[in-house]
């Protein structure tokens, strides 16, 4: 893999040149659910490094966010980037040819999810809560959750991406054809812990594919972050940083310039949104639960042991989402207390029943047809306003790319 890795694209798609691992790995230990998630399920991450052991495994190449305020973090970050040399050393990857991965997941809440694993142009997309790049984010961005973030891939030489994109495309123009197509299989697996099962197909770069995506872009917006947001943001802050020390000629075809993504059409019958819940630790749960004032004529419901009660909120999801979120950022101020974000009520349920001192609140949905239009009029939506699907639905770590010339 030595050599420099060069990606240019046609608008802000670009073919990039796709690491997966070599024949005869343990691909159900390789592939592992997107850091985000289980953050506050510890037990999920011990058994999933009891399961992976000292398999191959991007495990061993990202930093779950249940670690990153506990001690030992800065170990485990440091560990990252030794992984991923000592996995090069030992000739762990294969790269594939210039292209794109061809993605059909099932899980047990979707028979079927297909997307297209491809390069984005950071220079197109854009985290400002009002925007007008190709690439606009979905949610708010939280600043403060980029450092530790960025201190990963600095040191990193590779990526390997959580990130979904949606994009607009009702008439399924441009992966319909790939869908009917033969492709050759790079990989077809059951994924660990729960995730279903996961089938690859490469997609040579002839240069259609991206002239495809050009095609439905509408507006002057191509895609929306449905998940990876941060992750995505943090790409860019790298890349910001590495091009003000290169040439015009240079940064067009850098490898940190692009970033791995899965695209997904937002009208794939496998994209559902649901709720992302909240659930406040560490606080008298009786008095945070009487805090909550009602809003508006939709439900929510405040789970206090384990047992739910109504709570009125504004029938317009994001703006419910942000009245809870600044009720309970009043609370927090006042009283201390921390707030964790929980996919799926029984969850939620689940770990106010376990904690005496904690309070979950249980937000209603939206409709993801009202995505694009919304962010159109109004810029990005309050943070974790939606999550695509369920947690065992998310993006594993799976495919990678060259983000730096090679050592």
């Amino acid at each position: 893999m030595n050599g420099r890795t060069e990606e240019k694209g046609t608008g802000a798609v670009a073919a990039p040149e796709i690491l997966l691992p070599a024949e005869g790995t343990d691909m159900a230990a390789w592939a592992v659910i997107a850091c985000d998630q289980h953050t506050s399920d510890e037990a999920y991450w011990q058994a999933l490094d009891e399961y992976v052991g000292d398999k191959p495994s991007t495990l061993r190449l990202m930093l779950p966010e249940i670690y990153l305020d506990k001690p030992g973090c800065g170990e485990r970050v440091s560990k990252i980037a030794a992984a991923m040399r000592e996995y090069r050393r030992r000739g762990v990857f294969r790269k594939l040819p210039k292209g794109y991965i061809l993605v059909e997941r099932s899980t047990a809440y979707s028979p079927r999810r297909t997307g297209v694993v491809l390069s984005v142009d950071l220079d197109a997309y854009s985290y400002e809560k009002k925007s007008a790049a190709l690439i606009r984010a979905t949610e708010a961005t939280i600043l403060e959750r980029i450092p530790p973030r960025l201190q990963i891939r600095e040191a990193a030489s590779l990526e390997f991406p959580h990130a979904m994109l949606l994009y607009d495309d009702p008439q399924d123009e441009v992966l319909g054809p790939y869908k009917r197509a033969a492709l050759q299989t790079v990989y077809d697996f059951d994924l660990n812990m729960g995730g279903g099962h996961v089938t690859g197909k490469f997609i040579p770069d002839d240069g259609a594919l991206a002239a495809a995506f050009s095609r439905i872009e509408r507006d002057g917006l191509l895609f929306m972050v449905g998940d990876g947001n941060h992750s995505l943001a943090t790409a860019k802050a790298a890349w910001e940083k590495i091009k003000a020390d290169l040439g015009e000629e240079e940064r067009r075809g850098h490898p940190a310039r692009y970033a791995l993504c899965e695209a997904v059409n937002i009208y794939d019958e496998g994209i559902r949104f649901e709720a992302i819940h909240r659930i406040v630790k560490g606080v008298d749960a009786e008095k945070f639960a009487a805090s909550l004032r009602p809003s508006g004529t939709a439900r929510a419901d405040v789970y206090v042991g384990g047992e739910k009660r109504p709570l009125g909120v504004s029938a317009d999801v994001p703006e419910a989402v942000a009245g809870v979120d600044a009720a309970i950022a009043r609370y927090l101020a006042q009283n201390g207390g921390t707030v964790d974000y929980i996919h799926g009520e029984e969850a939620l349920a689940a770990l106010t029943a376990a904690d005496e001192h904690s309070v979950g609140i249980a937000l209603p949905k939206m409709d993801k047809a009202q995505l694009f239009g919304l962010v159109k009029r109004g810029g990005s939506l309050p943070r974790k306003t939606f999550s695509m699907g369920e947690s065992e639905e998310k993006r594993y770590y799976l495919e990678g790319k060259e983000i730096r010339v090679c050592d």
